[in-house]
């Protein structure tokens, strides 16, 4: 299973750039540009990356990438400003709004195919609260973080909002259904508000 170590250092500087993206991006309507020559070996890395944001503990705005595409640190100030304001779930955040975020990066590990033979075999084969998991059906996806699971703790529940994000009925299983389950290096925000 591939790892990577990041220093504290190295969160609270991710941390930094997300924040400091989405200020950036109510001025100047996009993220902010990184120059990667500045950081550290740990956040050029190549890693998919998701940030998350919350108000009061509602969700404010997610957006991330399964599949890693460039830097770590390029990855997290991209997709900081794209889930406050492109996020089509909400309106862009706010000025007022800005102060009030907690920013929560999940930092996914390559994925790995689970092989199942029903949603049982699956339930079996989930770990609660260590599994993100990503269903794929012709034309359907969708993905959860293992963050999800504070919310949706039940592995059956899981898996049925899932399928309902997907698109798809939440009773629906077919032999073509591709599972994949990761991991994440969780950050969360560490500012008082």
């Amino acid at each position: 299973m591939h790892s990577i170590e990041l220093t504290q250092n190295d969160k609270n500087t991710l941390l930094d750039i997300a924040r400091q993206s989405i200020e950036y991006g109510l001025k100047h309507k996009m993220p902010l540009p990184i120059n990667i020559n500045e950081y550290s070996a740990e956040l050029k890395q190549h890693l998919a990356t998701f940030v998350t944001l919350n108000i009061n503990h509602q969700l404010r705005g997610c957006i991330g990438t399964l599949k890693a595409y460039q830097s770590l640190i390029t990855d997290i100030s991209e997709h900081a400003f794209a889930a406050a304001f492109k996020d089509p779930r909400f309106s862009p955040v706010t000025e007022t709004e800005y102060n009030q975020l907690d920013i929560h990066i999940s930092i996914l590990m390559p994925p790995e195919d689970m092989h199942c033979i029903s949603e049982n075999d699956l339930l079996q084969q989930l770990q609660p609260g260590i599994d993100g998991l990503v269903l794929k059906s012709g034309s359907h996806q969708a993905t959860f973080l293992p963050a999800v699971w504070e919310n949706l703790p039940d592995p059956r529940e899981f898996v049925q909002q899932l399928k309902l994000k997907a698109g798809l009925n939440k009773t629906f299983w077919s032999t073509d259904i591709q599972l994949q389950r990761y991991y994440t290096i969780s950050i969360p925000d560490q500012t008082i508000h």
